[in-house]
Protein backbone atom coordinates (compact mmCIF):
# COMPACT_ATOMS: atom_id res chain seq x y z
CA UNK A 1 0.00 0.00 0.00
CA UNK A 2 1.37 3.42 -0.98
CA UNK A 3 2.22 5.74 1.90
CA UNK A 4 0.05 8.85 1.94
CA UNK A 5 -1.56 11.13 4.50
CA UNK A 6 -5.04 9.81 5.28
CA UNK A 7 -7.17 11.46 7.93
CA UNK A 8 -9.02 8.22 8.53
CA UNK A 9 -5.79 6.46 9.48
CA UNK A 10 -4.78 9.37 11.70
CA UNK A 11 -8.07 9.32 13.58
CA UNK A 12 -8.14 5.56 14.10
CA UNK A 13 -4.60 5.60 15.50
CA UNK A 14 -5.53 8.67 17.55
CA UNK A 15 -8.44 6.75 19.12
CA UNK A 16 -6.06 3.95 20.07
CA UNK A 17 -3.65 6.46 21.59
CA UNK A 18 -6.50 8.15 23.47
CA UNK A 19 -7.59 4.81 24.92
CA UNK A 20 -4.12 3.69 25.98
CA UNK A 21 -3.59 7.05 27.64
CA UNK A 22 -6.72 6.62 29.76
CA UNK A 23 -5.14 3.43 31.06
CA UNK A 24 -1.87 5.12 32.00
CA UNK A 25 -3.78 8.07 33.49
CA UNK A 26 -5.83 5.70 35.65
CA UNK A 27 -2.54 4.30 36.95
CA UNK A 28 -1.04 7.74 37.60
CA UNK A 29 -4.26 9.13 39.09
CA UNK A 30 -5.08 6.35 41.56
CA UNK A 31 -2.32 3.79 42.11
CA UNK A 32 -0.21 5.91 44.49
CA UNK A 33 -3.18 6.79 46.70
CA UNK A 34 -4.61 3.25 46.58
CA UNK A 35 -1.32 1.88 47.87
CA UNK A 36 -0.96 4.64 50.45
CA UNK A 37 -4.54 4.30 51.73
CA UNK A 38 -4.77 0.53 52.02
CA UNK A 39 -1.22 -0.78 52.32
CA UNK A 40 1.71 1.50 53.31
CA UNK A 41 3.02 5.03 53.82
CA UNK A 42 6.59 4.09 52.88
CA UNK A 43 7.74 6.12 49.87
CA UNK A 44 10.28 3.39 49.06
CA UNK A 45 7.73 0.55 49.07
CA UNK A 46 5.21 2.55 47.06
CA UNK A 47 7.94 3.52 44.60
CA UNK A 48 9.06 -0.11 44.33
CA UNK A 49 5.54 -1.31 43.48
CA UNK A 50 4.98 1.46 40.94
CA UNK A 51 8.40 0.77 39.42
CA UNK A 52 7.00 -2.57 38.20
CA UNK A 53 5.71 -0.52 35.29
CA UNK A 54 9.29 0.29 34.37
CA UNK A 55 10.36 -3.34 34.67
CA UNK A 56 7.62 -4.45 32.26
CA UNK A 57 8.38 -1.59 29.92
CA UNK A 58 12.04 -2.50 29.65
CA UNK A 59 11.41 -6.11 28.67
CA UNK A 60 8.05 -6.48 26.92
CA UNK A 61 8.13 -3.87 24.08
CA UNK A 62 11.61 -4.92 22.95
CA UNK A 63 10.72 -8.61 22.72
CA UNK A 64 7.22 -8.23 21.26
CA UNK A 65 8.34 -5.46 18.88
CA UNK A 66 11.14 -7.71 17.62
CA UNK A 67 8.78 -10.63 17.15
CA UNK A 68 6.30 -8.54 15.16
CA UNK A 69 9.12 -7.51 12.80
CA UNK A 70 9.97 -11.10 11.91
CA UNK A 71 6.35 -12.21 11.40
CA UNK A 72 5.89 -13.31 7.81
CA UNK A 73 2.45 -11.85 7.42
CA UNK A 74 0.84 -8.73 5.99
CA UNK A 75 -0.69 -8.23 9.43
CA UNK A 76 2.44 -7.80 11.48
CA UNK A 77 1.20 -5.16 13.95
CA UNK A 78 -2.60 -5.19 14.32
CA UNK A 79 -2.99 -8.74 15.75
CA UNK A 80 -0.82 -7.72 18.71
CA UNK A 81 -2.93 -4.60 19.17
CA UNK A 82 -6.13 -6.66 19.19
CA UNK A 83 -4.90 -9.23 21.74
CA UNK A 84 -3.16 -6.64 23.90
CA UNK A 85 -6.13 -4.27 24.00
CA UNK A 86 -8.62 -6.94 25.04
CA UNK A 87 -6.25 -8.33 27.68
CA UNK A 88 -5.54 -4.82 29.01
CA UNK A 89 -9.27 -4.13 29.39
CA UNK A 90 -9.83 -7.34 31.32
CA UNK A 91 -6.87 -6.75 33.63
CA UNK A 92 -8.08 -3.18 34.30
CA UNK A 93 -11.25 -4.67 35.76
CA UNK A 94 -9.08 -7.13 37.67
CA UNK A 95 -7.20 -4.29 39.39
CA UNK A 96 -10.50 -2.83 40.61
CA UNK A 97 -11.92 -6.08 41.92
CA UNK A 98 -8.67 -7.06 43.65
CA UNK A 99 -8.55 -3.73 45.51
CA UNK A 100 -12.18 -3.87 46.53
CA UNK A 101 -11.61 -7.43 47.77
CA UNK A 102 -8.68 -6.11 49.89
CA UNK A 103 -6.22 -8.71 48.66
CA UNK A 104 -2.70 -8.71 50.20
CA UNK A 105 -0.13 -6.22 48.94
CA UNK A 106 1.77 -8.88 46.96
CA UNK A 107 -1.41 -9.94 45.11
CA UNK A 108 -2.39 -6.33 44.35
CA UNK A 109 1.14 -5.55 43.12
CA UNK A 110 0.96 -8.63 40.87
CA UNK A 111 -2.31 -7.41 39.36
CA UNK A 112 -0.73 -4.02 38.68
CA UNK A 113 2.22 -5.77 37.03
CA UNK A 114 -0.18 -7.66 34.72
CA UNK A 115 -1.85 -4.37 33.87
CA UNK A 116 1.51 -2.88 32.90
CA UNK A 117 2.39 -6.01 30.90
CA UNK A 118 -0.84 -5.76 28.92
CA UNK A 119 -0.38 -2.12 27.91
CA UNK A 120 3.25 -2.65 26.94
CA UNK A 121 2.35 -5.76 24.94
CA UNK A 122 1.19 -3.70 21.95
CA UNK A 123 2.68 -0.24 22.32
CA UNK A 124 5.65 -0.90 19.97
CA UNK A 125 3.23 -2.05 17.26
CA UNK A 126 1.12 1.08 17.77
CA UNK A 127 4.22 3.30 17.44
CA UNK A 128 5.44 1.39 14.37
CA UNK A 129 2.29 2.14 12.39
CA UNK A 130 3.12 5.87 12.15
CA UNK A 131 6.24 5.55 9.95
CA UNK A 132 4.74 2.59 8.10
CA UNK A 133 1.54 4.39 7.15
CA UNK A 134 2.84 7.95 6.52
CA UNK A 135 5.70 9.38 4.39
CA UNK A 136 8.58 11.14 6.17
CA UNK A 137 7.55 14.70 5.32
CA UNK A 138 4.08 14.19 6.83
CA UNK A 139 4.97 12.34 10.03
CA UNK A 140 5.28 15.46 12.15
CA UNK A 141 1.74 16.56 11.32
CA UNK A 142 0.32 13.08 11.94
CA UNK A 143 2.30 12.78 15.18
CA UNK A 144 1.00 16.15 16.39
CA UNK A 145 -2.64 15.12 15.91
CA UNK A 146 -2.20 11.65 17.41
CA UNK A 147 -0.22 13.03 20.35
CA UNK A 148 -3.00 15.55 20.94
CA UNK A 149 -5.48 12.69 21.27
CA UNK A 150 -3.11 10.73 23.50
CA UNK A 151 -2.93 13.52 26.00
CA UNK A 152 -6.62 14.29 25.60
CA UNK A 153 -7.12 10.78 26.98
CA UNK A 154 -5.08 11.75 30.03
CA UNK A 155 -7.08 14.95 30.38
CA UNK A 156 -10.39 13.10 30.14
CA UNK A 157 -9.45 10.56 32.79
CA UNK A 158 -7.79 12.97 35.23
CA UNK A 159 -10.68 15.41 34.92
CA UNK A 160 -13.21 12.63 35.48
CA UNK A 161 -11.35 11.41 38.57
CA UNK A 162 -11.20 14.89 40.04
CA UNK A 163 -14.95 15.34 39.45
CA UNK A 164 -15.85 11.97 40.96
CA UNK A 165 -13.65 12.53 44.03
CA UNK A 166 -15.10 15.96 44.75
CA UNK A 167 -18.64 14.64 44.34
CA UNK A 168 -17.95 11.58 46.50
CA UNK A 169 -16.54 13.59 49.39
CA UNK A 170 -19.59 15.85 49.34
CA UNK A 171 -22.02 12.95 49.21
CA UNK A 172 -20.37 10.88 51.95
CA UNK A 173 -18.82 13.58 54.12
CA UNK A 174 -15.68 11.44 54.41
CA UNK A 175 -12.32 13.19 54.50
CA UNK A 176 -10.41 10.24 53.01
CA UNK A 177 -10.99 10.57 49.28
CA UNK A 178 -10.42 6.91 48.37
CA UNK A 179 -12.82 5.73 51.07
CA UNK A 180 -15.33 8.31 49.85
CA UNK A 181 -15.12 6.94 46.28
CA UNK A 182 -15.77 3.42 47.51
CA UNK A 183 -18.63 4.32 49.85
CA UNK A 184 -20.33 6.48 47.21
CA UNK A 185 -20.03 3.54 44.77
CA UNK A 186 -18.09 5.65 42.26
CA UNK A 187 -14.80 3.74 42.29
CA UNK A 188 -15.90 1.28 39.59
CA UNK A 189 -16.71 4.00 37.05
CA UNK A 190 -13.20 4.99 35.84
CA UNK A 191 -12.09 1.35 35.72
CA UNK A 192 -15.09 0.34 33.61
CA UNK A 193 -14.69 3.31 31.26
CA UNK A 194 -10.99 2.62 30.70
CA UNK A 195 -11.62 -1.10 30.10
CA UNK A 196 -14.26 -0.24 27.50
CA UNK A 197 -11.97 2.18 25.67
CA UNK A 198 -9.04 -0.25 25.62
CA UNK A 199 -11.03 -3.14 24.20
CA UNK A 200 -13.14 -1.08 21.80
CA UNK A 201 -10.25 0.84 20.24
CA UNK A 202 -8.23 -2.35 19.71
CA UNK A 203 -11.15 -3.92 17.85
CA UNK A 204 -11.54 -0.83 15.66
CA UNK A 205 -7.85 -0.70 14.73
CA UNK A 206 -7.83 -4.39 13.83
CA UNK A 207 -10.93 -3.99 11.68
CA UNK A 208 -10.04 -0.71 9.97
CA UNK A 209 -6.28 -0.35 9.56
CA UNK A 210 -4.88 -1.96 6.41
CA UNK A 211 -1.19 -2.45 6.99
CA UNK A 212 1.30 -1.99 4.13
CA UNK A 213 2.58 -5.10 2.43
CA UNK A 214 5.36 -6.73 4.44
CA UNK A 215 8.84 -6.81 2.88
CA UNK A 216 9.33 -9.78 0.55
CA UNK A 217 12.54 -10.62 2.35
CA UNK A 218 12.46 -9.83 6.05
CA UNK A 219 16.01 -8.91 7.13
CA UNK A 220 17.53 -11.35 9.55
CA UNK A 221 18.98 -9.71 12.62
CA UNK A 222 19.23 -11.46 15.96
CA UNK A 223 18.03 -9.74 19.11
CA UNK A 224 21.55 -9.38 20.45
CA UNK A 225 22.84 -8.03 17.13
CA UNK A 226 20.02 -5.49 17.02
CA UNK A 227 20.76 -4.26 20.53
CA UNK A 228 24.47 -3.93 19.73
CA UNK A 229 23.71 -1.98 16.54
CA UNK A 230 21.83 0.64 18.57
CA UNK A 231 24.84 1.25 20.80
CA UNK A 232 27.12 1.39 17.75
CA UNK A 233 25.08 4.11 15.99
CA UNK A 234 25.76 7.50 17.58
CA UNK A 235 22.48 9.13 16.53
CA UNK A 236 20.32 6.36 17.95
CA UNK A 237 22.45 6.23 21.10
CA UNK A 238 22.19 9.99 21.66
CA UNK A 239 18.45 10.04 21.05
CA UNK A 240 17.68 7.07 23.27
CA UNK A 241 19.92 8.51 26.02
CA UNK A 242 18.09 11.85 25.85
CA UNK A 243 14.78 10.00 26.04
CA UNK A 244 15.89 8.23 29.21
CA UNK A 245 17.01 11.49 30.81
CA UNK A 246 13.94 13.63 30.21
CA UNK A 247 11.54 10.78 30.97
CA UNK A 248 13.44 10.37 34.25
CA UNK A 249 12.67 14.00 35.06
CA UNK A 250 9.03 13.56 34.10
CA UNK A 251 8.56 10.39 36.15
CA UNK A 252 10.18 11.83 39.28
CA UNK A 253 7.29 14.30 39.39
CA UNK A 254 4.56 12.11 37.87
CA UNK A 255 5.11 9.10 40.15
CA UNK A 256 5.34 11.20 43.31
CA UNK A 257 3.06 14.13 42.42
CA UNK A 258 0.75 13.56 45.38
CA UNK A 259 3.75 13.43 47.71
CA UNK A 260 5.11 16.65 46.16
CA UNK A 261 1.77 18.38 46.73
CA UNK A 262 1.74 17.19 50.34
CA UNK A 263 5.25 18.62 50.87
CA UNK A 264 4.42 21.94 49.20
CA UNK A 265 0.98 22.48 50.79
CA UNK A 266 1.37 20.69 54.14
CA UNK A 267 -1.76 18.54 53.81
CA UNK A 268 -2.50 14.94 52.80
CA UNK A 269 -5.87 15.76 51.21
CA UNK A 270 -4.51 16.30 47.72
CA UNK A 271 -6.09 13.54 45.61
CA UNK A 272 -8.70 15.79 43.98
CA UNK A 273 -6.23 18.65 43.58
CA UNK A 274 -3.61 16.32 42.11
CA UNK A 275 -5.99 14.98 39.49
CA UNK A 276 -7.17 18.51 38.68
CA UNK A 277 -3.55 19.62 38.20
CA UNK A 278 -2.91 16.58 36.02
CA UNK A 279 -5.94 17.55 33.95
CA UNK A 280 -4.57 21.08 33.50
CA UNK A 281 -1.16 19.65 32.63
CA UNK A 282 -2.77 17.61 29.89
CA UNK A 283 -4.75 20.56 28.52
CA UNK A 284 -1.47 22.37 28.00
CA UNK A 285 0.22 19.23 26.64
CA UNK A 286 -2.41 19.41 23.89
CA UNK A 287 -1.27 22.95 23.12
CA UNK A 288 2.35 21.85 23.00
CA UNK A 289 1.53 18.87 20.77
CA UNK A 290 -0.40 21.00 18.27
CA UNK A 291 2.53 23.44 18.07
CA UNK A 292 5.34 20.88 18.21
CA UNK A 293 4.12 18.53 15.48
CA UNK A 294 4.13 21.08 12.63
CA UNK A 295 7.37 22.64 13.93
CA UNK A 296 9.09 19.29 13.49
CA UNK A 297 8.43 19.39 9.74
CA UNK A 298 9.04 23.13 9.29
CA UNK A 299 11.92 24.55 11.35
CA UNK A 300 14.08 21.45 11.71
CA UNK A 301 13.97 18.39 13.87
CA UNK A 302 16.66 19.31 16.40
CA UNK A 303 15.44 22.88 16.92
CA UNK A 304 11.85 21.82 17.52
CA UNK A 305 12.90 19.22 20.11
CA UNK A 306 15.23 21.67 21.89
CA UNK A 307 12.55 24.37 22.15
CA UNK A 308 10.23 21.89 23.85
CA UNK A 309 13.03 20.75 26.16
CA UNK A 310 13.89 24.27 27.30
CA UNK A 311 10.26 25.08 28.09
CA UNK A 312 9.99 21.81 30.01
CA UNK A 313 13.16 22.63 31.98
CA UNK A 314 11.99 25.96 33.44
CA UNK A 315 9.51 24.51 36.00
CA UNK A 316 12.16 22.12 37.35
CA UNK A 317 14.51 25.03 37.97
CA UNK A 318 11.79 26.93 39.86
CA UNK A 319 10.08 24.00 41.60
CA UNK A 320 12.08 24.16 44.84
CA UNK A 321 10.78 27.67 45.52
CA UNK A 322 6.99 27.15 45.22
CA UNK A 323 4.75 27.32 48.30
CA UNK A 324 1.13 27.78 47.14
CA UNK A 325 -1.49 25.99 45.04
CA UNK A 326 -1.34 28.72 42.40
CA UNK A 327 2.44 28.53 42.09
CA UNK A 328 2.66 24.74 41.81
CA UNK A 329 -0.28 24.66 39.38
CA UNK A 330 1.31 27.33 37.16
CA UNK A 331 4.66 25.53 37.05
CA UNK A 332 3.18 22.15 36.17
CA UNK A 333 1.03 23.81 33.53
CA UNK A 334 4.08 25.37 31.88
CA UNK A 335 5.80 21.99 31.99
CA UNK A 336 2.80 20.60 30.09
CA UNK A 337 3.45 22.88 27.10
CA UNK A 338 7.09 21.82 26.89
CA UNK A 339 6.24 18.16 27.40
CA UNK A 340 3.63 18.20 24.62
CA UNK A 341 6.22 19.63 22.22
CA UNK A 342 8.77 17.00 23.27
CA UNK A 343 6.31 14.15 22.74
CA UNK A 344 5.10 15.30 19.32
CA UNK A 345 8.63 15.91 18.05
CA UNK A 346 10.19 12.72 19.48
CA UNK A 347 7.86 10.10 18.03
CA UNK A 348 8.78 10.58 14.32
CA UNK A 349 12.55 10.60 14.96
CA UNK A 350 13.01 6.80 14.95
CA UNK A 351 10.99 6.37 11.76
CA UNK A 352 12.94 9.14 9.99
CA UNK A 353 16.31 7.68 11.01
CA UNK A 354 15.24 4.22 9.81
CA UNK A 355 14.05 5.75 6.53
CA UNK A 356 17.46 7.38 6.08
CA UNK A 357 19.27 4.11 6.78
CA UNK A 358 16.76 2.10 4.67
CA UNK A 359 15.88 -0.08 7.65
CA UNK A 360 12.12 0.51 7.84
CA UNK A 361 11.49 -3.23 8.19
CA UNK A 362 12.93 -2.87 11.71
CA UNK A 363 10.32 -0.40 13.02
CA UNK A 364 8.93 -2.83 15.60
CA UNK A 365 12.21 -3.54 17.35
CA UNK A 366 13.44 0.07 17.26
CA UNK A 367 10.15 1.44 18.58
CA UNK A 368 10.21 -1.34 21.16
CA UNK A 369 13.55 -0.01 22.34
CA UNK A 370 12.08 3.51 22.16
CA UNK A 371 9.38 2.47 24.62
CA UNK A 372 11.97 0.78 26.82
CA UNK A 373 13.91 4.05 27.10
CA UNK A 374 10.70 5.65 28.39
CA UNK A 375 10.07 2.79 30.80
CA UNK A 376 13.54 2.45 32.30
CA UNK A 377 13.14 5.84 34.04
CA UNK A 378 9.90 4.62 35.64
CA UNK A 379 11.80 1.75 37.20
CA UNK A 380 14.62 4.02 38.37
CA UNK A 381 12.40 6.95 39.35
CA UNK A 382 10.29 4.83 41.67
CA UNK A 383 13.25 3.25 43.45
CA UNK A 384 15.79 6.08 43.34
CA UNK A 385 13.18 8.82 43.76
CA UNK A 386 11.75 7.13 46.83
CA UNK A 387 15.25 6.72 48.31
CA UNK A 388 16.14 10.38 47.61
CA UNK A 389 12.93 11.57 49.22
CA UNK A 390 13.56 9.51 52.35
CA UNK A 391 17.15 10.78 52.51
CA UNK A 392 15.80 14.35 52.55
CA UNK A 393 13.35 13.69 55.37
CA UNK A 394 10.35 12.83 53.14
CA UNK A 395 10.59 16.20 51.41
CA UNK A 396 9.32 15.33 47.92
CA UNK A 397 10.14 18.83 46.69
CA UNK A 398 13.77 17.78 46.22
CA UNK A 399 12.75 15.88 43.08
CA UNK A 400 12.49 19.17 41.15
CA UNK A 401 16.20 20.13 41.17
CA UNK A 402 17.21 16.51 40.62
CA UNK A 403 14.94 16.37 37.56
CA UNK A 404 16.40 19.63 36.23
CA UNK A 405 19.87 18.06 36.11
CA UNK A 406 18.67 15.29 33.78
CA UNK A 407 17.00 17.70 31.34
CA UNK A 408 20.12 19.88 31.22
CA UNK A 409 22.24 16.85 30.30
CA UNK A 410 19.76 15.69 27.63
CA UNK A 411 19.58 18.87 25.55
CA UNK A 412 23.16 18.81 24.17
CA UNK A 413 22.69 15.17 23.14
CA UNK A 414 19.85 16.18 20.81
CA UNK A 415 21.86 19.04 19.33
CA UNK A 416 24.66 16.58 18.65
CA UNK A 417 22.48 14.48 16.33
CA UNK A 418 23.98 15.96 13.15
CA UNK A 419 22.33 13.49 10.78
CA UNK A 420 18.79 14.18 11.99
CA UNK A 421 18.30 17.44 10.09
CA UNK A 422 20.17 16.04 7.08
CA UNK A 423 17.37 13.57 6.38
CA UNK A 424 15.74 14.32 3.03
CA UNK A 425 12.03 14.76 3.46
CA UNK A 426 9.69 12.93 1.16
CA UNK A 427 7.58 15.63 -0.45
CA UNK A 428 4.50 14.02 -2.03
CA UNK A 429 2.54 16.16 -4.40
CA UNK A 430 -0.80 17.63 -3.49
CA UNK A 431 -2.64 15.11 -5.61
CA UNK A 432 -0.92 12.24 -3.84
CA UNK A 433 -1.65 13.41 -0.32
CA UNK A 434 -5.43 13.31 -0.62
CA UNK A 435 -5.68 15.03 2.73
CA UNK A 436 -9.43 15.03 2.74
CA UNK A 437 -9.65 11.28 2.24
CA UNK A 438 -11.23 9.65 5.28
CA UNK A 439 -10.92 5.99 4.34
CA UNK A 440 -8.37 3.91 6.17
Amino acid sequence: MEKRFRWGTVLVLALLGFSMSTGWALNKGLSFKLLQTEYTNSAFIIGAVLSLQGLMGIIVPILIGYYSDIRRSNRRRTPFILVGGIFAGLVTLGVYFSYIAKVPLLAFATMLALFYFALYFYVAQYRSLLPEMFPSGERGRASGVITLFEWAGNLFLFGSLAFLIIKATKVTGLKNEIHALIQANYMWIPFAVVAGFLMGSALIVYARVKEPVAPEEIPEEGLGEYLRSIVADRDFLKFYSAQILWWMSFEFVAVFLFGILESVLGTSDVTALGNAIMALFNVLVLVGAVVGGPLYDKIGRRKSILIGGIIFLIPFLAGWFVHTKVQITALIGLAGIGWGMLMATSWPVIGDLLTKYEREAFNGRYYGFFEATKSFPILIAGLVGGAIVQAFGNNYRVLFPVGAIFVIIALPLIWGMKNLDAITKEKPGIDELEETEVGV
